[in-house]
């Protein structure tokens, strides 16, 4: 048995101590003795609370509900804090935001065959069990009541050795599921699937690539606009969540703006309430997602301002400085990896505003400091929670240049 003092907490929330590898479900300051794989806490912090999901214990999906809400909002402004010091910048960080209990809307759930019928849930941390979450304190309550639904289909399609995964999306028509890594779909199944779609009342299943069913298309709602993502598409984990990101964007646009670019856009979720106070074009590596941002737009009888959706891949083809001078301010919000390509083509440029949205700490503060070092000022970083209890943070910023 080995006794340690937890120093801090890593990127993953896991706890770091001298002598031990990571230890999950610490927190700073506590005095833990550890023997073989168990961990005991002898003093615990002040911040620890008893977890609100009866899972929690089994579940890997969270890993932050034994700390206050309070610590966990401080702790994800410090992660953004450090991966900007690491970088030599500093700014204002705000207070976080965090997205309610029970409203992540876009989950990826996983069904496994049993000899019960079906399991559907998530896994064990570090582990290939699957453990059942029907309480589960993070999940839309239209997700939950789904659950059965999503038995059946696993048991449709899962095989005695493998199982699938369910990507369930709420929309206001329904729920919107894609199936994939489920047993190959022959013409019996797919007959299966579509009558089991009708008898659940899902808006839309797709299994793998292959449509299968829609009795109404899975709306999401932009501002004014109506669109339908194509399956599978990225979209914000909670209406909260995007709500928030979009007040960031906003503010760091400021109000007088003719024609903002929207870089890495997806299906329009802040081009098109954008729209509705200047021209947008807005561009996407995914041509289905372009053509879904394009009907939405058009889906609103010429109530916003001018939107134009580009197919373009601005990893391999960044748009260069001379393009990005017609615009009176971009947004950006380029995948966990950032867009390192893309920012050094922004910072030649004297674009006056910079509305920046980043899933990673780390690679923002790369792509930041590629900014500042040509001349920008980074004015302000908003933290947004919309992974509750997870370690996951998010975050929108704002570049000016003088």
């Amino acid at each position: 048995m080995t006794e340690v003092v937890i120093e801090r907490l890593n990127v993953r929330g896991e706890g770091v101590a001298e002598g031990v590898p990571p230890i999950p479900r610490v927190l700073p300051g506590e005095k833990v003795s550890v023997f073989a794989e168990k961990v005991q806490i002898g003093t615990p912090s002040e911040h620890r609370v008893s977890p609100p999901c009866r899972h929690y214990k089994a579940c890997g999906a969270c890993a932050m509900q034994h700390a206050s809400d309070a610590f966990v909002a401080g702790w994800k402004s410090s992660v953004i804090a450090q991966g900007l010091a690491a970088q030599g910048l500093s700014t204002e960080i705000r207070p976080t935001l965090t997205s309610p209990p029970a409203s992540r809307r876009r989950a990826t759930l996983h069904g496994r065959r049993s000899k019960k019928g079906a399991m559907v849930g998530f896994m064990a941390r570090a582990s290939d069990l699957l453990i059942e979450v029907p309480d589960c304190q993070v999940l839309h309550p239209a997700i939950l009541a789904a659950l059965p639904a999503l038995q059946a289909l696993t048991r449709a399609t899962a095989t005695r050795t493998s199982g699938v995964d369910l990507a369930v999306t709420v929309s206001e028509s329904g729920l919107d599921l894609r199936i994939t890594n489920g047993r190959p779909a022959a013409r019996a199944l797919l007959a299966e699937l579509a009558q089991l779609a009708g008898q659940q009342g899902l808006a839309r299943l797709t299994y793998g690539d292959e449509p299968i069913a829609t009795r109404e298309p899975p709306v999401q709602r932009f501002g004014p606009a109506r669109v339908v993502p194509p399956p599978g598409a990225f979209l914000q984990a909670t209406a909260h969540g995007e709500a928030t990101l979009l007040a960031a964007i906003q503010e760091a646009l400021g109000p007088d703006q003719s024609l903002i670019a929207d870089l890495f856009a997806g299906c329009g979720t802040f081009s098109l309430p954008l729209a509705a106070r200047a021209e947008v074009e807005a561009f996407e590596g995914d041509a289905a997602l372009t053509a879904a941002l394009d009907a939405g737009w058009r889906s609103t009888g010429g109530t916003l301002r001018r939107t134009t959706a580009r197919t373009r891949d601005l990893f391999r083809q960044p748009l260069l400085p001379d393009e990005l001078a017609r615009y009176s301010a971009v947004v950006i919000d380029p995948p966990r990896a950032g867009a390192e390509a893309q920012h050094r083509e922004l910072a030649a440029t004297t674009v006056p505003r910079i509305a920046a949205v980043s899933c990673n700490p780390v690679s923002f503060a790369r792509d930041a400091r590629i900014l500042v070092e040509a001349g920008y000022a980074l004015d302000w970083v908003q933290p947004v929670d919309q992974f509750r209890w997870s370690a996951h943070v998010e975050l929108a910023a704002q570049f000016t240049r003088a």
